[in-house]
């Protein structure tokens, strides 16, 4: 499911980016010229996207499913993959009572858009306020991955 996750930055974009949704007016905001952009090495920029949707799928699990917090608990302990150690037995036992609570895309969108707004947003403005851009730049971007964030975090937290 990281896999799948991974590709939900590329289908966002392609359609946030669009010129007849927000393409232009983010190319105005950006400060970048169209024909510029035709000169790019498309495949790298693309599948840079992805492998970087990788990094952020992985990363985002730990956010959103909150069984990895168990499982990061007890890691370091003897016999944690063995059920019928101490540790093992709890991790199972956990795992059999809780390891279906909050597992929902509506869950998972929840703190998506959290992860969005209070990481994503952030770091968008500071970089933006030191590369001199505008309330507008943040906002497109800023717009486009919580949304993109919203939805991979759903998609994790509901299938993975």
């Amino acid at each position: 499911m990281l896999l799948v996750a991974a590709i939900i930055p590329l289908i966002v974009g392609f359609i946030w980016y669009n010129p007849k949704v927000f393409g232009n007016f983010w190319m105005r905001a950006a400060g970048v010229n169209p024909d510029s952009a035709k000169g790019a090495n498309m495949v790298l920029v693309f599948g840079l996207t992805y492998l970087f949707g990788c990094f952020i799928s992985l990363a985002l699990c730990t956010i959103v499913i909150h069984q990895f917090g168990i499982m990061s608990l007890l890691a370091d302990e003897p016999g944690v993959n063995d059920p019928t150690s101490v540790s093992g037995g709890l991790m199972k036992q956990m795992m059999d009572l809780y390891g279906n609570n909050f597992r929902t895309f509506k869950h998972g969108t929840l703190h998506g858009t959290m992860t969005g707004l209070f990481i994503a947003m952030p770091v968008i403005a500071i970089n933006a306020m030191f590369e001199r851009k505008g309330f507008k730049y943040v906002a497109v971007n800023a717009g486009y991955w919580i949304l993109t964030l919203a939805l991979m975090g759903g998609v994790l937290c509901a299938f993975m």
